[in-house]
């Protein structure tokens, strides 16, 4: 007789898979864009990505969750031990495994409640297994100052226009989701006290270990790295300028500030090679 905890197996998997997307949940990730930060020595600025924003295991969220509430249907296996040959099951081998399969369904019944509310907790009240959930997001960003255009296009992928203007009394990070406080940021502004404004955008940098917010890693912390299909992940390519008639202090661009009419212009060509976030430190008028 092979043992029911044999036949888990499969679900403990799915309880580790699981896990893996609560590290993804409300992780976004760039994918085709283009983004301009127009910086003013004033502390005046105007920011705007246009592109793809894509919220790493949406759908899989939303199935995973679904499935977790169905709890399945008790069926008895047995084989010979010496065939290997499926057989019937005596009446005390399907009660000892309809106990344990009692059991491990009531824990996994509680995991997966656990789970849930985590999730829910994480999106900001949105329940990740209403199938409707890409709409819900995408309502709820366009409710947001700057977000002039949002667009569901499937599989957690979004189709958006942002554009804010503003002035650096206090800090910048883009995006911002309300009541999602773990959302992955692309581009942080840092406003220093000797009038100085650090620009970084983690985002915007390859997807692999050596960042911490890159897909890479998430799939490596979930023990999924070897063995995960990357073929449907987002592909980062885009451009990423900074605009500024501020000082330059600062910059690691390939090719260093070029002349505008507006000002210096340093500009990021962004992919799957490039491996080091955009960085600049300028400084604004005293």
């Amino acid at each position: 007789m092979i043992h029911w905890t044999e036949i888990r197996r499969p679900i403990v998997a799915l309880c580790a898979a699981s896990t893996a997307l609560l590290l993804a949940a409300c992780m976004l990730v760039p994918g085709k864009f283009d983004s301009t930060l127009n910086l003013h020595r004033d502390g005046s600025f105007t920011y705007n990505y246009t592109g793809e924003i894509t919220m790493l295991g949406l759908s899989e969220l939303a199935a995973m969750a679904a499935e977790q509430k169905d709890n399945g249907e008790f069926l008895p296996h047995c084989w010979d031990e010496e065939t290997n040959a499926q057989r019937d099951c005596t009446q005390e081998e399907i009660e000892t495994q309809r106990e344990e399969w009692e059991t491990f369904n009531s824990s996994r019944k509680n995991e997966a409640q656990k789970n849930a509310g985590i999730m829910q907790s994480m999106m900001g009240g949105i329940d990740p297994s209403d199938p409707d959930v890409g709409e819900e997001i995408a309502a709820k960003l366009r409710r947001q100052k700057g977000w002039k255009n949002v667009e569901y296009a499937g599989k957690g992928l979004f189709n958006v226009e942002f554009e804010i203007t503003s002035k650096l009394t206090h800090d910048f990070i883009f995006p911002t989701i309300e009541d999602m406080p773990m959302v992955e940021k692309f581009v942080m502004l840092t406003r220093r006290a000797d009038n100085s404004v650090r620009i970084t955008a983690p985002g915007f940098s390859a997807q692999d270990n050596s960042n911490p917010s890159g897909m890479g890693a998430l799939l490596a912390a979930a023990g999924e790295s070897k063995n995960a299909d990357t073929s449907e992940l987002p592909k980062l390519e885009g451009t990423f300028r900074i605009i500024t008639n501020g000082t330059i202090l600062a910059n690691n661009t390939d090719e260093g500030p070029r002349a505008s009419s507006n000002g210096k212009v340093l500009e990021w060509v962004i992919n799957s090679r490039t491996k080091v976030a955009p960085t600049a430190l300028i400084a604004l008028q005293k």
